[in-house]
């Protein structure tokens, strides 16, 4: 299937005598997903569809009490600082963005009036400008309105570097006016073929109130108390939080949806594992909800057999995989480990690396530990199919692995690790508390002592491991560690964001609160290139080619190790009705859940 294809394809749609779902098969059968065929329907002007879950409850409120499990307590509530998917997930409750993503890829309105489209003038031609007009009546939970003006000003605070906001690199880079008091244009530096990224998600895009945040620009960013107290346009305002964990919260009387919430209060609860979290709604009942089911496939079957509850598993572009530091973890330089300033004594060494990708048995742990939870892979990226690239192959073999330290110079010493230079092959691999990490961890540190490699297992409670405490030593974006593992989420139906983790203006350093998007600390001027160049390139093949070469550079240099391709598994009592999305927070539609 041609470009001239697709515009055929493309004018039936908009001529009514091909459906959208219709459309969707015919480009999937040649590689294109879901997600990025919405995306080319938007750009022809054909307007994306409904939010994905039919909504039932002709009122608002009645719906008693939706009580949720967390595993991983959320520690913060300003989502501009929101490190973890954990406390974005909470941050939502309270807060929105202009759109969010549904799980086919649409672009659904939230704060905004409409999605843009050329159409309606909301998209620039030349790909250089979005215009998006807000939505009229919405108040804050302290009843002032909302308005262009929080727009504005959140973009002023995310861009202030001295913020040192998780989503700086949404912003930065971009200039955004006020029209008039509901609308707002965003201007780029270049032409910008995914515009959907400022104010958009649950990742990037939550719309500050500039009367809370005003006097807390900068360098004041963490003072702030609503930092820990949120006041927000949300379906649900705050009542009480209690970080590591509870949050508790009510309904919004006066929520800008007709007939939402249904539940009248909120409970969210942290703190526990995955397992606890699992029987408490799929044995107990206590529970309605619970977050990220990362429990072994053979328990998971176990408690669905008692049906009080069903898991619910959503397709993403979310990846477990491992880090190679290449930095010098031990050796601290001007109050930092891990510091740009250092190098790996041994994991510099790119035959180690390779050797370390060879030892990692992906298909044991898909088969033995995930099930359906996680597919092995090899890239990175995963989701959509186009840009996934076909280049990436796993292999696992001790053998080999040997027989690569050996050319490398590396001797087994008396004790069976192997040296070079006086520096043993002895490392700390670190990741969060979960059971099916440890026995990753395991399988992995088994095969690496066959090839003379020793590995320190380090399991740290997850909502440590993922906070975003600047004077915590053991945040998975400090990395003082030479390995690490976890999960990272792909937050958009496009995968250049999620990319940034790739680049060098966002490694993650002391000087913006171990904060940037890059942790491993790698930087390849190749990579740095092909995304930028992606980041301007408005012909969907050629761009899509160079994400993918991103992703290449990383797992070929052996920094980033993927292990599994993740969906979202979580947990839900069979009378809730919940609309989750692969490709924006849990909570990006949590205004519509009801029970039946």
């Amino acid at each position: 299937m041609n470009e001239h294809d697709i515009r055929g394809l493309v004018a039936q749609v908009k001529q009514g005598t091909l459906s959208r779902r219709s459309f969707i098969q015919r480009v999937a059968a040649v590689g294109i997903a879901a997600p990025i065929a919405s995306q080319i329907l938007v750009w022809h002007d054909v307007a994306m569809a409904d939010a994905t879950l039919p909504y039932k409850p002709t009122k608002a409120g009645g719906g008693g009490t939706l009580k949720m499990l967390l595993w991983q307590a959320p520690t913060l509530l300003n989502p501009h600082f929101a490190l973890g998917t954990k406390d974005q997930i909470a941050s939502r409750v309270f807060f929105e963005p202009l759109a969010g993503w549904d799980k086919d890829g649409n672009l659904v309105p939230c704060l905004a009036a409409e999605v843009p489209t050329k159409a309606n003038g909301g998209l620039s031609a030349d790909g250089m400008s979005v215009i998006w007009k807000l939505k009229r009546g919405v108040t804050w939970h302290d009843g002032k309105p909302f308005t262009a003006d929080d727009v504005v000003f959140t973009w002023q605070y995310a861009a202030d570097l001295a913020t040192a906001a998780f989503t700086t690199g949404s912003y930065k880079d971009i200039k955004v006016e006020k029209i008039d008091d509901f609308a707002v244009k965003v201007i780029f530096k270049a032409p910008t073929p995914f515009w959907a990224d400022p104010f958009v998600g649950g990742q990037v895009g939550q719309i500050l109130p500039k009367h809370h945040f005003g006097d807390y620009v900068g360098a004041k960013s963490r003072e702030a108390p609503a930092n820990l107290k949120p006041v927000g346009t949300g379906p649900y305002k705050f009542v009480e939080f209690k970080p590591g964990d509870l949050i508790r919260a009510e309904r919004n009387p006066d929520y800008h949806v007709k007939n939402q919430p249904h539940f009248d209060t909120l409970e969210i609860k942290g703190g526990g594992d995955a397992v606890s979290a699992a029987r408490a709604v799929l044995q107990t009942g206590e529970y309605d909800f619970a977050w990220n089911m990362q429990v072994e496939e053979e328990v998971l079957k176990r408690m669905e057999a008692s049906g009080k509850g069903k898991l619910d598993i959503t397709p993403s572009g979310n990846v477990e995989f491992v880090i190679l530091n290449t930095t010098d973890p031990w050796t601290e330089v001007d109050g930092e480990r891990s510091s740009l300033k250092t190098k790996h004594p041994t994991l510099s060494d790119p035959a180690v690396r390779r050797a370390i990708n060879l030892l990692i048995d992906r298909d044991s742990i898909q088969k033995f530990i995930y099930g359906r939870g996680g597919i092995a892979t090899a890239s990175f990226v995963n989701a959509p199919k186009q840009f996934k690239s076909p280049k990436l192959k796993y292999e696992f073999s001790i053998d080999k692995a040997n027989k690569i330290l050996d050319e490398a110079g590396w001797k087994k010493g008396a004790d069976g690790v192997r040296e070079k230079d006086g520096k043993k092959l002895k490392y700390v691999f670190q990741t969060s508390i979960n059971a099916p990490r440890q026995k990753t961890q395991a399988i992995i540190k088994q095969a690496c002592e066959k090839a003379g490699i020793d590995i320190e297992i380090k399991a740290v409670t997850a909502s440590v491991f993922f906070s975003s405490d600047v004077g915590n030593p053991d945040t998975y974006s400090k990395f003082y560690a030479d390995m690490e593992m976890y999960n990272t989420t792909q937050p958009q139906p496009d995968p250049e964001r999620f990319l940034n983790q790739c680049v060098s203006w966002e490694i993650a350093t002391k000087d913006n609160k171990w904060l940037g998007r890059n942790n491993s600390r790698y930087s390849d001027p190749e990579a740095d290139k092909a995304y930028k160049a992606a980041q301007s390139e408005l012909d969907p093949a050629k761009r899509a080619a160079l994400l993918m070469k991103v992703d290449e550079i990383f797992c070929e240099a052996n920094v980033f190790l993927p292990l599994l391709s993740r969906p979202i598994v979580n947990a839900g009592a069979n009378n809730l009705m919940i609309d989750i999305s692969g490709w924006d927070t849990i909570t990006w539609n949590l205004a519509a859940w009801y029970r039946v």
